[in-house]
Protein backbone atom coordinates (compact mmCIF):
# COMPACT_ATOMS: atom_id res chain seq x y z
CA UNK A 1 0.00 0.00 0.00
CA UNK A 2 1.26 3.52 -1.51
CA UNK A 3 0.98 6.26 1.39
CA UNK A 4 -0.12 9.65 -0.35
CA UNK A 5 2.15 12.38 0.76
CA UNK A 6 -0.11 15.53 2.08
CA UNK A 7 0.75 19.02 0.47
CA UNK A 8 2.55 21.18 2.09
CA UNK A 9 0.86 24.93 2.64
CA UNK A 10 2.38 27.88 3.44
CA UNK A 11 1.26 31.20 5.55
CA UNK A 12 2.60 34.79 6.32
CA UNK A 13 2.04 37.85 8.38
CA UNK A 14 2.42 39.60 11.45
CA UNK A 15 -0.60 37.92 13.50
CA UNK A 16 -0.60 40.11 16.38
CA UNK A 17 -3.42 39.98 19.09
CA UNK A 18 -4.56 36.41 17.66
CA UNK A 19 -7.97 36.33 16.85
CA UNK A 20 -10.71 34.39 15.72
CA UNK A 21 -10.28 35.59 12.18
CA UNK A 22 -6.44 34.23 12.31
CA UNK A 23 -7.65 30.63 13.10
CA UNK A 24 -10.35 31.02 10.37
CA UNK A 25 -7.75 31.95 8.27
CA UNK A 26 -5.59 28.79 9.47
CA UNK A 27 -8.40 26.51 9.08
CA UNK A 28 -9.28 27.58 5.61
CA UNK A 29 -5.84 27.59 4.25
CA UNK A 30 -5.21 23.95 6.19
CA UNK A 31 -7.83 22.25 4.01
CA UNK A 32 -4.92 22.22 1.30
CA UNK A 33 -2.70 20.60 3.25
CA UNK A 34 -0.21 20.47 6.15
CA UNK A 35 0.03 24.18 7.23
CA UNK A 36 3.10 25.87 7.97
CA UNK A 37 3.21 29.50 9.64
CA UNK A 38 5.78 31.75 8.78
CA UNK A 39 5.87 35.07 11.19
CA UNK A 40 7.00 38.56 10.53
CA UNK A 41 10.07 39.53 13.28
CA UNK A 42 9.39 42.14 15.89
CA UNK A 43 12.01 43.92 13.72
CA UNK A 44 10.29 43.45 10.28
CA UNK A 45 7.16 44.42 11.51
CA UNK A 46 8.20 47.68 12.94
CA UNK A 47 9.80 48.60 9.86
CA UNK A 48 7.05 48.03 7.48
CA UNK A 49 4.20 48.92 10.02
CA UNK A 50 6.58 51.77 11.98
CA UNK A 51 5.40 50.40 15.42
CA UNK A 52 6.22 47.71 17.95
CA UNK A 53 3.72 44.67 18.38
CA UNK A 54 1.71 43.71 21.04
CA UNK A 55 2.45 40.55 21.60
CA UNK A 56 6.47 39.49 20.58
CA UNK A 57 7.61 36.95 18.01
CA UNK A 58 8.05 34.40 21.16
CA UNK A 59 4.70 34.92 22.20
CA UNK A 60 3.17 34.89 18.44
CA UNK A 61 5.09 32.03 17.75
CA UNK A 62 4.03 29.82 21.26
CA UNK A 63 0.40 30.54 20.35
CA UNK A 64 0.37 29.80 16.75
CA UNK A 65 2.01 26.29 17.06
CA UNK A 66 -0.95 25.55 19.92
CA UNK A 67 -3.27 25.75 17.19
CA UNK A 68 -4.92 22.32 15.50
CA UNK A 69 -4.70 23.45 12.09
CA UNK A 70 -0.99 24.38 12.29
CA UNK A 71 1.73 21.69 11.42
CA UNK A 72 4.85 24.02 12.24
CA UNK A 73 5.25 28.03 12.75
CA UNK A 74 8.77 29.70 12.50
CA UNK A 75 9.78 33.23 12.67
CA UNK A 76 10.68 34.22 8.90
CA UNK A 77 14.33 34.81 8.89
CA UNK A 78 14.44 37.59 6.44
CA UNK A 79 13.25 41.25 6.67
CA UNK A 80 10.92 43.47 4.53
CA UNK A 81 7.59 42.55 2.59
CA UNK A 82 9.60 39.09 1.03
CA UNK A 83 11.52 38.29 4.57
CA UNK A 84 9.83 34.83 4.34
CA UNK A 85 11.64 34.09 0.54
CA UNK A 86 14.63 31.68 1.87
CA UNK A 87 12.10 30.16 4.04
CA UNK A 88 9.93 29.61 1.51
CA UNK A 89 13.01 28.16 -0.81
CA UNK A 90 13.61 25.75 1.82
CA UNK A 91 9.97 24.34 2.48
CA UNK A 92 9.27 24.27 -0.73
CA UNK A 93 5.42 24.07 -0.56
CA UNK A 94 2.82 23.42 -3.13
CA UNK A 95 0.73 26.26 -2.14
CA UNK A 96 0.74 29.77 -0.35
CA UNK A 97 -2.11 31.24 0.70
CA UNK A 98 -3.11 34.84 1.11
CA UNK A 99 -6.11 36.80 2.44
CA UNK A 100 -7.08 39.90 0.20
CA UNK A 101 -5.03 42.39 1.95
CA UNK A 102 -2.00 40.27 1.91
CA UNK A 103 -1.53 39.72 -1.88
CA UNK A 104 1.21 41.58 -3.71
CA UNK A 105 2.59 41.13 -7.32
CA UNK A 106 5.89 40.66 -5.93
CA UNK A 107 4.20 37.28 -3.80
CA UNK A 108 3.01 35.96 -6.86
CA UNK A 109 5.69 36.37 -8.86
CA UNK A 110 8.24 34.58 -6.49
CA UNK A 111 5.34 31.70 -6.29
CA UNK A 112 5.60 31.67 -10.51
CA UNK A 113 9.38 31.73 -10.07
CA UNK A 114 9.47 28.65 -7.67
CA UNK A 115 6.38 26.96 -9.22
CA UNK A 116 3.96 27.43 -6.05
CA UNK A 117 0.30 27.30 -6.64
CA UNK A 118 -0.90 31.11 -5.48
CA UNK A 119 -4.27 31.29 -3.19
CA UNK A 120 -6.15 34.48 -2.24
CA UNK A 121 -8.63 34.13 0.32
CA UNK A 122 -11.68 36.48 1.13
CA UNK A 123 -11.88 37.65 4.72
CA UNK A 124 -14.89 35.42 5.56
CA UNK A 125 -15.30 34.58 9.36
CA UNK A 126 -16.28 30.93 10.92
CA UNK A 127 -20.05 30.14 11.47
CA UNK A 128 -21.75 32.35 13.60
CA UNK A 129 -18.61 34.54 14.35
CA UNK A 130 -18.35 37.93 13.77
CA UNK A 131 -15.61 39.30 11.04
CA UNK A 132 -11.94 40.07 13.25
CA UNK A 133 -9.24 41.93 12.41
CA UNK A 134 -6.21 43.12 14.65
CA UNK A 135 -6.40 46.63 13.35
CA UNK A 136 -9.99 46.50 14.48
CA UNK A 137 -9.14 45.02 17.97
CA UNK A 138 -6.34 47.35 18.53
CA UNK A 139 -8.56 49.92 18.13
CA UNK A 140 -11.23 49.29 20.54
CA UNK A 141 -8.83 48.14 22.81
CA UNK A 142 -7.57 52.03 23.22
CA UNK A 143 -4.98 52.00 20.78
CA UNK A 144 -4.32 54.14 17.81
CA UNK A 145 -7.50 54.59 15.60
CA UNK A 146 -6.43 57.26 13.76
CA UNK A 147 -7.77 57.28 9.92
CA UNK A 148 -5.71 57.48 6.51
CA UNK A 149 -6.52 59.48 3.33
CA UNK A 150 -5.95 58.87 -0.04
CA UNK A 151 -5.89 61.22 -2.62
CA UNK A 152 -8.54 61.20 -5.47
CA UNK A 153 -7.73 64.02 -8.06
CA UNK A 154 -6.04 67.04 -8.70
CA UNK A 155 -2.90 66.28 -5.69
CA UNK A 156 0.64 67.97 -6.38
CA UNK A 157 -1.50 71.66 -6.51
CA UNK A 158 -0.87 71.32 -2.72
CA UNK A 159 2.50 72.40 -3.33
CA UNK A 160 3.19 76.13 -4.57
CA UNK A 161 5.45 75.28 -7.41
CA UNK A 162 3.11 73.50 -8.92
CA UNK A 163 -0.12 75.98 -8.25
CA UNK A 164 1.54 79.27 -9.41
CA UNK A 165 0.99 77.81 -12.93
CA UNK A 166 -2.69 77.37 -12.46
CA UNK A 167 -4.88 77.45 -9.56
CA UNK A 168 -6.90 74.29 -8.66
CA UNK A 169 -8.88 71.47 -6.31
CA UNK A 170 -7.14 68.56 -4.83
CA UNK A 171 -9.95 65.65 -3.84
CA UNK A 172 -9.10 63.76 -0.34
CA UNK A 173 -11.26 61.03 1.24
CA UNK A 174 -10.56 60.31 4.78
CA UNK A 175 -10.56 56.20 6.07
CA UNK A 176 -11.10 54.53 8.42
CA UNK A 177 -7.97 52.32 9.71
CA UNK A 178 -10.06 49.13 8.87
CA UNK A 179 -6.62 48.15 7.84
CA UNK A 180 -3.07 48.55 9.21
CA UNK A 181 -1.77 50.41 6.06
CA UNK A 182 2.36 50.02 5.11
CA UNK A 183 4.67 52.73 5.35
CA UNK A 184 6.34 54.40 2.51
CA UNK A 185 3.21 53.22 0.21
CA UNK A 186 1.30 56.64 -0.60
CA UNK A 187 -0.90 56.42 2.68
CA UNK A 188 -0.13 59.14 4.29
CA UNK A 189 1.84 57.62 7.16
CA UNK A 190 4.85 59.83 7.84
CA UNK A 191 2.05 62.45 8.42
CA UNK A 192 0.04 60.13 10.03
CA UNK A 193 2.89 59.28 12.74
CA UNK A 194 3.39 63.08 13.42
CA UNK A 195 -0.44 63.25 14.27
CA UNK A 196 0.41 60.23 16.78
CA UNK A 197 2.64 62.80 18.81
CA UNK A 198 -0.30 65.29 19.27
CA UNK A 199 -3.49 62.72 19.63
CA UNK A 200 -1.49 59.55 20.56
CA UNK A 201 -5.56 57.34 20.43
CA UNK A 202 -7.67 59.26 18.15
CA UNK A 203 -8.76 62.85 16.83
CA UNK A 204 -10.26 64.94 19.24
CA UNK A 205 -13.88 66.31 18.69
CA UNK A 206 -12.81 69.59 17.06
CA UNK A 207 -13.32 71.52 14.08
CA UNK A 208 -11.91 69.22 11.60
CA UNK A 209 -10.56 72.04 9.70
CA UNK A 210 -9.17 73.56 12.22
CA UNK A 211 -7.41 70.05 13.57
CA UNK A 212 -5.84 69.69 10.00
CA UNK A 213 -3.94 72.86 10.04
CA UNK A 214 -2.49 72.19 13.83
CA UNK A 215 -1.07 69.24 12.20
CA UNK A 216 0.02 70.60 9.27
CA UNK A 217 2.26 73.72 10.79
CA UNK A 218 2.90 70.82 13.28
CA UNK A 219 4.67 68.33 11.01
CA UNK A 220 5.80 71.37 8.92
CA UNK A 221 8.03 73.26 11.68
CA UNK A 222 9.48 76.70 11.08
CA UNK A 223 12.96 76.58 8.97
CA UNK A 224 11.87 73.00 6.96
CA UNK A 225 13.46 72.48 4.32
CA UNK A 226 10.73 70.42 2.62
CA UNK A 227 7.78 71.29 3.30
CA UNK A 228 4.93 68.60 3.08
CA UNK A 229 1.63 68.95 1.26
CA UNK A 230 -1.30 70.11 3.18
CA UNK A 231 -3.33 67.86 1.28
CA UNK A 232 -2.05 65.21 3.89
CA UNK A 233 -3.35 66.77 7.21
CA UNK A 234 -7.07 67.53 5.74
CA UNK A 235 -6.87 64.08 4.03
CA UNK A 236 -6.44 62.94 8.33
CA UNK A 237 -8.38 65.26 9.86
CA UNK A 238 -11.43 66.00 7.74
CA UNK A 239 -13.75 63.11 7.10
CA UNK A 240 -15.77 62.54 4.32
CA UNK A 241 -14.47 63.50 0.41
CA UNK A 242 -13.11 67.24 0.53
CA UNK A 243 -11.64 69.26 -1.81
CA UNK A 244 -9.45 72.42 -0.98
CA UNK A 245 -8.37 74.75 -3.34
CA UNK A 246 -4.76 75.90 -3.79
CA UNK A 247 -3.03 79.19 -5.58
CA UNK A 248 0.01 79.30 -5.48
CA UNK A 249 0.31 79.14 -1.54
CA UNK A 250 0.83 75.81 1.05
CA UNK A 251 -2.35 76.59 2.57
CA UNK A 252 -5.87 76.53 0.82
CA UNK A 253 -8.50 79.21 -0.10
CA UNK A 254 -11.05 77.04 0.41
CA UNK A 255 -12.96 74.43 0.96
CA UNK A 256 -15.77 72.28 -0.01
CA UNK A 257 -16.67 68.56 1.29
CA UNK A 258 -19.34 65.81 0.96
CA UNK A 259 -20.94 63.90 3.31
CA UNK A 260 -24.30 62.49 1.95
CA UNK A 261 -24.78 58.86 2.82
CA UNK A 262 -25.65 57.81 -0.69
CA UNK A 263 -22.44 59.28 -2.46
CA UNK A 264 -20.06 58.05 0.05
CA UNK A 265 -22.01 54.46 -0.04
CA UNK A 266 -21.56 54.63 -3.97
CA UNK A 267 -17.76 55.43 -3.71
CA UNK A 268 -16.95 52.51 -1.53
CA UNK A 269 -18.58 50.77 -3.97
CA UNK A 270 -16.63 51.39 -6.65
CA UNK A 271 -12.89 52.34 -5.11
CA UNK A 272 -10.56 49.58 -4.28
CA UNK A 273 -6.93 49.07 -3.38
CA UNK A 274 -4.08 46.77 -4.26
CA UNK A 275 -1.01 46.64 -2.23
CA UNK A 276 2.05 47.18 -4.80
CA UNK A 277 5.41 47.38 -2.71
CA UNK A 278 7.13 50.48 -0.36
CA UNK A 279 8.42 53.00 -2.44
CA UNK A 280 11.87 52.97 -2.54
CA UNK A 281 13.49 55.47 -0.33
CA UNK A 282 16.65 56.76 -2.69
CA UNK A 283 13.34 57.90 -5.29
CA UNK A 284 13.22 61.41 -6.15
CA UNK A 285 10.75 62.37 -7.85
CA UNK A 286 11.45 66.21 -8.66
CA UNK A 287 15.00 65.13 -10.48
CA UNK A 288 12.48 65.48 -13.85
CA UNK A 289 9.65 67.44 -13.62
CA UNK A 290 7.37 69.09 -16.73
CA UNK A 291 5.43 71.41 -14.54
CA UNK A 292 4.06 73.75 -16.94
CA UNK A 293 0.85 75.77 -17.16
CA UNK A 294 -0.71 73.53 -19.69
CA UNK A 295 0.50 70.41 -17.75
CA UNK A 296 -1.05 71.87 -14.70
CA UNK A 297 -4.48 72.82 -16.00
CA UNK A 298 -4.92 70.04 -17.33
CA UNK A 299 -4.75 68.23 -13.52
CA UNK A 300 -6.74 71.08 -12.23
CA UNK A 301 -9.83 70.54 -15.00
CA UNK A 302 -8.99 66.77 -14.10
CA UNK A 303 -10.00 67.69 -10.55
CA UNK A 304 -13.13 69.32 -11.32
CA UNK A 305 -14.55 67.04 -13.82
CA UNK A 306 -14.00 63.88 -10.97
CA UNK A 307 -15.86 66.37 -8.24
CA UNK A 308 -18.55 67.01 -10.82
CA UNK A 309 -18.91 63.23 -11.39
CA UNK A 310 -19.28 62.15 -8.20
CA UNK A 311 -22.04 64.21 -7.04
CA UNK A 312 -23.70 62.71 -10.19
CA UNK A 313 -22.89 58.83 -9.51
CA UNK A 314 -21.94 58.90 -12.88
CA UNK A 315 -19.15 55.90 -12.81
CA UNK A 316 -18.13 56.29 -16.64
CA UNK A 317 -17.09 60.16 -16.20
CA UNK A 318 -15.52 59.30 -12.52
CA UNK A 319 -13.33 57.36 -14.33
CA UNK A 320 -12.26 59.19 -17.08
CA UNK A 321 -11.52 62.03 -15.01
CA UNK A 322 -9.85 59.92 -11.87
CA UNK A 323 -7.32 58.48 -15.08
CA UNK A 324 -6.87 62.31 -16.62
CA UNK A 325 -5.94 63.30 -13.27
CA UNK A 326 -3.66 60.43 -12.69
CA UNK A 327 -2.13 61.01 -16.18
CA UNK A 328 -1.68 64.63 -15.91
CA UNK A 329 0.41 63.79 -12.77
CA UNK A 330 2.74 61.33 -14.11
CA UNK A 331 3.45 63.87 -16.94
CA UNK A 332 4.38 66.25 -14.82
CA UNK A 333 6.35 63.69 -12.57
CA UNK A 334 7.60 60.78 -15.04
CA UNK A 335 9.29 58.80 -12.00
CA UNK A 336 5.85 58.36 -10.49
CA UNK A 337 5.44 55.45 -12.53
CA UNK A 338 8.06 53.04 -13.78
CA UNK A 339 7.90 49.96 -15.83
CA UNK A 340 7.37 47.68 -12.65
CA UNK A 341 4.68 49.73 -11.83
CA UNK A 342 3.37 49.99 -15.56
CA UNK A 343 3.52 46.36 -15.63
CA UNK A 344 1.11 45.85 -12.50
CA UNK A 345 -1.39 48.42 -13.80
CA UNK A 346 -1.68 46.04 -17.22
CA UNK A 347 -2.75 43.67 -15.08
CA UNK A 348 -6.37 45.42 -14.05
CA UNK A 349 -6.66 47.11 -17.66
CA UNK A 350 -9.84 44.20 -18.37
CA UNK A 351 -10.89 44.49 -15.24
CA UNK A 352 -10.69 48.51 -13.93
CA UNK A 353 -12.33 51.22 -15.65
CA UNK A 354 -9.58 53.52 -14.31
CA UNK A 355 -6.68 53.54 -11.62
CA UNK A 356 -3.81 55.90 -9.99
CA UNK A 357 -1.12 55.65 -7.36
CA UNK A 358 -1.69 56.34 -3.74
CA UNK A 359 0.53 58.95 -2.94
CA UNK A 360 3.28 60.45 -4.95
CA UNK A 361 4.13 56.55 -6.68
CA UNK A 362 7.00 54.39 -7.02
CA UNK A 363 5.42 51.96 -5.63
CA UNK A 364 2.83 51.94 -2.71
CA UNK A 365 -1.10 51.09 -3.31
CA UNK A 366 -2.89 50.87 -6.83
CA UNK A 367 -6.35 52.90 -6.05
CA UNK A 368 -8.76 51.24 -8.86
CA UNK A 369 -12.20 52.50 -10.06
CA UNK A 370 -14.28 49.32 -11.07
CA UNK A 371 -17.63 48.45 -11.98
CA UNK A 372 -17.71 45.61 -9.69
CA UNK A 373 -15.36 44.73 -7.14
CA UNK A 374 -12.01 43.23 -8.24
CA UNK A 375 -11.26 39.86 -6.87
CA UNK A 376 -8.06 40.05 -4.51
CA UNK A 377 -8.41 43.40 -3.64
CA UNK A 378 -8.99 45.76 -0.69
CA UNK A 379 -12.25 47.50 -0.19
CA UNK A 380 -11.89 51.05 1.46
CA UNK A 381 -14.33 52.33 4.16
CA UNK A 382 -14.72 56.22 4.16
CA UNK A 383 -14.96 58.12 7.87
CA UNK A 384 -18.13 59.41 7.97
CA UNK A 385 -18.71 62.94 9.46
CA UNK A 386 -17.64 63.70 13.51
CA UNK A 387 -20.31 65.39 15.49
CA UNK A 388 -19.08 67.90 17.59
CA UNK A 389 -20.66 69.70 19.97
Amino acid sequence: MTLTKNKKVFVSGCFDMLHSGHVAFFKEAASFGDLYVGIGSDATIEELKGRHTINSEQERLYMINAIKHVKQAFVNSGSGMLDFEADLKALQPDFFVVNEDGYSPDKEELCNALNIELHVLQRIPDAGLPERSTTAIRTSAGNCSLPYRIDLAGTWIDQPYVSKYHPGWALTVSLEPIIEYNERCGMSTSTRNAAKKIWPYYLPLEKPQKLAEILFKFENTPGSTLISGAQDAIGICMPGLVRHYYDNAYWPLKFESIHDESILSWLEAHISMALLWPREKDLDLLKETYITESNVKALALAADAVWDAIKAKDLKQFAAGFLESFNAQTTMFPAMVNAKVNKEIEKYKDKALAWKLAGAGGGGYLILVSEQPIEGTMRINIRRKDIVL
